[in-house]
């Protein structure tokens, strides 16, 4: 039985700017079948289609998903309860008024609230490498070894895996599993082990999750796994764990910083001390409370604005 709901929502989101906008690798577009976003979260497939600025339709196979209705899940998971207003300061816009003409085009961005294991085990193969790579490597894990699901649209079927779970990844041989990793055998014995610490409680993502944890500790306690450093712990704090303060520095992040708000130490090679340096000079004109979310905003209008990437 497929399942089909009408999201009416008083606050505008750019479906494909949010799924595809390097949060998530899990997500894609069906060629024949334009405009459809599929994928499966939890062990259900899930289609959204985005009828206009505040509807959303979505399908699935199941009617709840992780214990909540359908329509109240994906409400969670695009972080449409989040008030975008509150997202930069006031000041914000006068203070940057060049940066906000670019900006105020990607607000309808939002945060995708993931799984915290999948996000660990999507941002442990995205180090050093483009999206695209990076989109091919989670697709091959999960075709090798991720369980078969379908879900029919418009009359066709469509292929898809659940996410492998820790304890199946933990089994596998890293040299096996390099495959996925464009024959990197340290990365695919990281993720190997990373999986292990998960399905060992080692790497406890219930704790990691509450809300009264430091946001230095969260991270240092994830560094402590070989394959996870200060970039990947923030995106899974960020983009897994809910942790909208947790602020990720790549290379575009480091650029913006420099670019846009006159970092001096973004002329720095990016090291552990003067990756903690930018986080807290972002935190200086961002809503720390919010900072990587407006970070990621920030990121993909870089990408898209400045440096003309159409990659994602």
């Amino acid at each position: 039985m497929l399942y089909n709901e009408l999201i009416k929502i008083n606050k505008k989101i750019n479906l494909k700017d949010s799924l595809f906008s390097g949060q998530s690798f899990l997500w894609s577009l069906d060629n024949d079948i334009p405009e459809y976003y599929v994928s499966v979260i939890g062990r259900y497939p899930v289609i959204i289609r985005q009828i206009s600025d505040n509807i959303l339709e979505i399908q699935s196979t199941s009617n709840s998903i992780r214990n909540l209705l359908l329509s109240d899940f994906i409400i969670n998971y695009l972080s449409l309860d989040i008030d975008i207003n509150h997202i930069f300061s006031d000041s914000f816009p006068a203070l940057y008024q060049e940066q906000w003409k670019l900006l105020r085009n990607y607000l309808s961005l939002r945060i995708l609230r993931q799984n915290p294991f999948e996000t660990m085990i999507s941002f442990m193969c995205a180090q050093g490498i483009g999206m695209h790579l990076v989109r091919k490597q989670v697709s091959m894990i999960l075709q090798c070894y991720g369980e078969k699901t379908s879900i029919t649209l418009a009359g066709k079927e469509i292929a898809l895996h659940i996410f492998p779970t820790p304890e199946r990844l933990a089994a596998v041989d890293p040299l096996a599993l390099s495959i996925c990793t464009n024959n990197n055998r340290i990365r695919a014995t990281n993720i190997v082990l990373a999986a292990k610490g998960v399905a060992e409680g080692r790497i406890d993502f219930d704790h990691l999750a509450k809300r009264g944890l430091p946001l230095s500790e969260l991270r240092n306690t994830l560094c402590q796994n070989r394959g996870i450093g200060f970039k990947i712990a923030d995106c899974i704090a960020l983009f897994g764990l809910g942790r909208f303060d947790a602020f990720p520095i790549d290379t575009h992040v480091k650029q913006y910083l420099g670019k846009w708000f006159n970092s001096t130490t973004a002329l720095r090679s990016l090291t552990p001390a003067s990756y903690l340096m930018l986080d807290a000079e972002a935190r200086t004109f961002l809503n720390p409370d919010f900072a990587g979310y407006a970070g990621h905003i920030l990121f993909h209008c870089w990408r898209k604005e400045v440096k003309k990437l159409r990659s994602f």
